[in-house]
Order: C-alpha cells, then sequence, then structure tokens
C-alpha cells in the first residue's frame, strides 16, 4: 500500500511514465495515420514527456510541489503538436493542484487529475469528443469516486488506469473517424501508457527501455544565411547571458514588474520567466557582470551562462568566407519584426524567404517543432514584434503557446497548410502595423483552396473512399477525395474538384518524391483542360507529400 506521495516518488512516476511512452511511441504513431502517412502523435507526446522527465531528472526535489512545478516546465517548453500541448495543459493543472504540498495523499492525488482536465478544457477552443480529452476526463472523474472509497495511491491508480482504458475503447463511438477508420484514438492510446507507467512506479516495478530514444536534436530549425549582412563592430550588445536566481531570505522582495523594467536597462532581447522560488534570465547585454550582481540582490545564483556573440560572428562569417557549412546554433539574425514560417522543404523555405519571412523553422507533418523552438527563434531574432506562420493545423496551439510565452508582442496567424502560408506573405507588408497585417493576413486565408498528394499506408474506407495500402490518396484541406494506384489520375481527381468556374490560378508545390515524368503530365493537361487558368509551379523539396496545391 502507498498513502502519501512525495517528490521523489512523483520523479520516479514520471520516469516511468516517460520511458513507457518512448516503448509505445511507434503503435500510437501508427493510430494516428488516418491512413496518411502523417502519423506524429506517439512521437509529439514523447518528446514532449521526454522533456518534462529531463527538466525533473535535473532538478529532483522531495517536495512534491516544487518537483511539479519543475515538470510543468519542462512539458510546457518541450510540447510538440497539438498531443503535446494537450499534454502539457493535463499535467500543468495536475501540478498547480499540488504544489503547497510536500507530499499528498490518495484524495489530492485524485484530485490533480481532476484539476488537470479542467485546465486542459479550458486551453482548447473546441474540445473534441472521443480524444485525449476524453479519456483524461473519464480517468478524472474516475478518480473522484475512487479517492472516497480508498486511501490507497495504488489501489486509486489502478483503477484510474481501468477507466481510462474503458474510455479509450469508447472513442470510436464518439468520433465517427475513428471508428470509419477502425482505430481508437491515438492521443488517449499515448496518455492510457503514461498512466501505465505510473502504476508500475507506485508498485516499484521498472520500465525497461525496448526502443531507441528519439533525436531530438534532428527536429530543428533551417540554416539561414544572414551573416555577411551583419558587421561585427554593429552588434551592440556583445554576450548572450543567461542566470537563474533562486530567491533568499533577507533578500530584496521580488516584483516581476520592476524586475523587467530594472533588467531591460542592461541590454535587449530580455525573456524573464519566474515563479515562485526562481526566476530566470535570457538578456543580451555589453556587461554581463552588471546581469549578475543584480540577479544577486534576489538571491542565489545557481545557472550562470555567457556567449561572447561577436566571436560566434566571427566564426560564422569565417567559415562562409571558407564555404564551410554554418551550424544551427549560429542562426542569430536581429530584426524589428519577425516573420516565422513553419516550412517542410528547402525549397518551400525559399519561396517563404522571398516572400518576406525573415526565419524558417522545420517543421510540418511527423516533425513538429516545440514550443521552446519557436521561443529561441524568436528570442534569436531579438525582435520586437513576431509574427508567426505555423502552416500546419498540428503545430497551431505550439505556435500559440510560444507567442503567450515571448517578451516580444507575438501574434499567431493561423495557417494550416503551407499555400496558407503563401497566402498569408503574400498580403504581409513590412511598412504597416501587427494589427493591420494581422487582419489582412488572416482574411486572405479565405480565398485559398488547398490540396495535397500522398500516398496509403493502410487498407481502409473513410468518406466513402475506398482505399488501399500503398495507393495514392488526393486530399481537399484535411478530407481525402479521391484515391488511384495511378498518381496522375489522383491528381486529376484532386483538381477537377478543386478547381471552379472563376478559378484562375493553381499554385503547384512539387514534392522531393514526385516523379517528373508526372509532373509534365499534369502541366500539360492543365493547359489543354483549363486554358484560362493560370498554373504557377514551384519546386518545394518537401516530404510525405508529393504534391501541394492551391487554387485561386
Amino acid at each position: 500500500m502507498v498513502s502519501k506521495i512525495n517528490g521523489k516518488l512523483f520523479a520516479e512516476m514520471i520516469i516511468q511514465g516517460a520511458q513507457n511512452l518512448s516503448n509505445h511511441a511507434d503503435l500510437v504513431d501508427s493510430l494516428n495515420v488516418y491512413p496518411v502517412p502523417d502519423g506524429d502523435t506517439g512521437t509529439n507526446m514523447n518528446l514532449t514527456m521526454t522533456s518534462g522527465r529531463e527538466a525533473v531528472e535535473e532538478n529532483l526535489s522531495q517536495h512534491i510541489g516544487e518537483l511539479g512545478k519543475t515538470y510543468s516546465k519542462g512539458l510546457l517548453m518541450g510540447a510538440r503538436g497539438n498531443s503535446g500541448v494537450i499534454l502539457s495543459q493535463l499535467f500543468r493543472g495536475f501540478s498547480k493542484n499540488l504544489e503547497e504540498y510536500g507530499e499528498i495523499n490518495a484524495q489530492q492525488f485524485a484530485e490533480s487529475f481532476k484539476a488537470g482536465v479542467e485546465t486542459a478544457y479550458k486551453a482548447i477552443m473546441k474540445p473534441v469528443e472521443g480524444t485525449i480529452l476524453t479519456v483524461a476526463r473519464d480517468a478524472g472523474d474516475a478518480a473522484i469516486r475512487k479517492a472516497k472509497e480508498t486511501d490507497d495511491c495504488i489501489e486509486l491508480m489502478t483503477y484510474i488506469l481501468e477507466q481510462a482504458e474503458i474510455s479509450l475503447e469508447n472513442t470510436p463511438n464518439l468520433l465517427p473517424v475513428l471508428k470509419e477508420v477502425g482505430v481508437v484514438d491515438s492521443g488517449g492510446k499515448g496518455l492510457a501508457v503514461v498512466y501505465e507507467g505510473f502504476l508500475k512506479a507506485l508498485k516499484g516495478e521498472k520500465v525497461s527501455a525496448q526502443s531507441p530514444k528519439l533525436d531530438k536534436d534532428s527536429l530543428v530549425s533551417e540554416a539561414h544565411d544572414f551573416h555577411g549582412v551583419i558587421n561585427t563592430e554593429d552588434i551592440e550588445y556583445g554576450y548572450c547571458t543567461e542566470m537563474m536566481v533562486r530567491f533568499g531570505k533577507n533578500k530584496k522582495t521580488f516584483d516581476e514588474q520592476e524586475f523587467r523594467e530594472d533588467m531591460s536597462t542592461f541590454g535587449d532581447s530580455l525573456l524573464v520567466i519566474n515563479d515562485e522560488e526562481i526566476v530566470k534570465v535570457h538578456v543580451h547585454t555589453e556587461k554581463p557582470g552588471n546581469v549578475f550582481n543584480y540577479g544577486q540582490k534576489y538571491g542565489e545564483l545557481i545557472k550562470l551562462k555567457v556567449e561572447n556573440m561577436r566571436e560566434q560572428h566571427r566564426e560564422v562569417v569565417k567559415k562562409e568566407q571558407n564555404n564551410q557549412p554554418v551550424s544551427q546554433s549560429d542562426e542569430n539574425e536581429t530584426v524589428e519584426t519577425a516573420v516565422i514560417a513553419i516550412s517542410m522543404g528547402n525549397g518551400i523555405s525559399e519561396i517563404f524567404k522571398s516572400m518576406g519571412a525573415t526565419h524558417m523553422i522545420s517543421g510540418g507533418q511527423t516533425m513538429n517543432p516545440s514550443t521552446e523552438d519557436i521561443v529561441k527563434m524568436i528570442e534569436q531574432s531579438q525582435c520586437k514584434r513576431a509574427i508567426i506562420l505555423p502552416n500546419n493545423k498540428n503545430i497551431l496551439m505550439a505556435s500559440e503557446q510560444a507567442a503567450d510565452i515571448v517578451q516580444a508582442e507575438a501574434i499567431v496567424i493561423p495557417t494550416k497548410s503551407i499555400p496558407q502560408g503563401i497566402a498569408a506573405l503574400f498580403n504581409y507588408d513590412a511598412s504597416d502595423s501587427l494589427a493591420d497585417n494581422k487582419s489582412r493576413m488572416i482574411e486572405s486565408l479565405e480565398a485559398v483552396n488547398s490540396g495535397s498528394v500522398t500516398y496509403a499506408v493502410r487498407d481502409t474506407k473513410i468518406d466513402g473512399v475506398e482505399i488501399k495500402k500503398g495507393a495514392f490518396m488526393g486530399l481537399v484541406e484535411d478530407k481525402i477525395v479521391t484515391s488511384e494506384d495511378n498518381e496522375f489520375d489522383t491528381v486529376k481527381g484532386l483538381l477537377s474538384q478543386m478547381i471552379e468556374e472563376d478559378s484562375e490560378i493553381i499554385t503547384m508545390i512539387v514534392g522531393e518524391d514526385a516523379d517528373e515524368s508526372v509532373t509534365a503530365e499534369i502541366e500539360t493537361w492543365v493547359e489543354e483542360t483549363y486554358p484560362d487558368v493560370e498554373l504557377d509551379h514551384h519546386d518545394g523539396q518537401q516530404p510525405v507529400y508529393q504534391y501541394l496545391f492551391s487554387v485561386e
């Protein structure tokens, strides 16, 4: 029997939950294909959970409230994709509920599950039933019921897991697309797997590793050539300075507004994140010592970091002059307004850059950037304003979370596809205000009809379309409208449904796996079939999708 959970035990639960999710990440991904080969729910949840686990392992505490804060922050910054963001919100509310306790009993444990569900539902604009949210809610309700009958956290967690699995099995009855495809909800499965790891830890069991750890470094931003434009001597504040201060007794009382105002006098690109015990600071300054001395007024310095940005810049310029590759860490372009686009191919990145995007983050289906990736890009730009183009519905929530965290005034244009991103950038005016740009760019999305061609990884029938494994599929937005064994026939079926009488322009973005002969056939067919419609051809080099289309 376990009647109390302290920080040490909760840390073990997090570690075992993360390991169990890592072991099952591929299975969770496989539930998410629908049958498009972009299933990444398991990957996103795994990377998010791993970020939380790593934060906990770096800052272990016997106090469960303190450990919960650490865990919540790790999840928040590492959140990827909608599933990862929802997971971070579930445990944000969970951790908030226990932050005052050094240890918790079964009743408080149950209440924390319920609090997590309430936080997650509030964070989602339009909650959908039959998803991870439903599984979390049903498990949370079960926790409250069971806590009235037992003081044993093992017995409570066993019941929570049982009810989560029952709820998971019911998800196809709540979300028709799941029943049509023949799967349970992938996010709900991921959550159940985490809960299973929690239970094993409570029982004193270990989850053995069964699959290699995912390489988070493979999900990083693309390099951007700008170094030759900036002179090293023009860098006003030469030291990238970071510190963490643990507030101390008999020290200056922390007031966030006063702290920010004082800290802003030391330089720019300021980021301040704090809670009741710690403040974390990032600032570009000319005198790092002054920053540290100021921080000591509030307490003990526990983490310090200083990088000479002028020296970094000299090395980058030297590499470029010698035609050597520049590493991603050299990305540090400074702008007043950063226009950050999530891109999934070198060719698409070049299109975005040519239209006014200042920074690229590599991402898209199967490789969603985290909240922290987006935050870091905004920080590196040292911008006062930021416009984020997620260009994928699964990156939208992480983008919005990043916009809430950063010091700069940041907005998100809710682009759900690459064509929408292009349309939005076409309506961007660098000389205009952030508000006017936001209004105009969002309005432009209504005129874009987006389509794509990819292949199926499983047999199924969805939306009345019979799909065979290995066949090509044509999608309008997220809806599969045609599927054929022949790629060219699939494209014809797709465009025939997208093109209308008043259509004027087709933009075709060709992927890295596209067949040149098929591309030539498409161009000839459009010219002959729709002589009044102009075809704009771009080499996007994107993975997964052979073709992306927009019709305007």
